[in-house]
């Protein structure tokens, strides 16, 4: 990774490749798809948030898998693009931007969603064994449980721990998986997973958290 104060002339296309996976994961797809659609504004409704849980309480299944496919396919794009035409420090810079960007988009205020779909979108892209881990996680729990955010809770913490432990080779990467880049940006994602889900911290400890598709 480059050195943050050493010559700009070197690192300013890191500090691009950071800025530039910001700007699109700042695209609120949620909320440009509820109001095609005609639902209004989705952060009216239910819990507020731009993500794909509160688009499902919309009642509209379709527009809620459409949010998580988009949401989760504007990271991992950036990611693999990044990787091919470039190297693994712009990938990881790229997708550890297009997650804030998500979370704090500047088209609305910085006021974003909490990450889920964007964060397995770029485990995917980073090690797809660890990205299949992640999601697997989160289903098994969902099915069990039935609610979201502790979903996103159990798959996010075990996230660097999947990265360490799957090291297979990628064809795409070109080397084995494991490397302490992609673990840190695991754990760094899985930090910003925890802030945003306070909240639902809090309801899950008072049995009072809402189950997936109430509305």
């Amino acid at each position: 990774m480059p050195d943050p104060l050493g010559d700009f002339s070197y690192t300013w296309p890191f500090y691009a490749a950071a800025l530039i996976g910001y700007l699109i994961g700042s695209i609120p797809f949620g909320l440009v798809l509820t109001k095609l659609a005609g639902l209004g504004d989705i952060r009216n409704i239910g819990s507020g948030n731009i993500g794909a849980t509160n688009v499902l309480r919309t009642g509209n299944k379709g527009l809620a898998l459409a949010t998580v496919i988009l949401d989760g396919g504007k990271g991992a794009i950036l990611v693999i693009l990044a990787n091919i035409f470039l190297t693994q420090d712009y990938a990881v810079l790229a997708g550890g931007g297009a997650f804030i960007g998500h979370l704090f988009p500047i088209w609305l205020k910085f006021k974003g969603g909490k990450g889920v779909a964007t964060f397995i979108g770029v485990m995917f892209a980073i090690s797809w064994p660890a990205g299949l881990a992640v999601g697997l996680t989160w289903l098994l729990t969902a099915v069990i449980f039935r609610m979201s955010s502790l979903s996103a809770l159990v798959c996010a913490a075990l996230s660097p721990v999947y990265v360490y432990l799957l090291m297979n080779y990628s064809p795409i990467w070109g080397q084995y998986f494991g490397d302490l880049q992609r673990i840190e940006l695991a754990a760094f994602m899985a930090v910003f997973i925890f802030i945003r889900h306070h909240q639902n911290i809090a309801r899950l400890l008072k049995g009072t958290e809402p189950k997936i598709g109430k509305k």
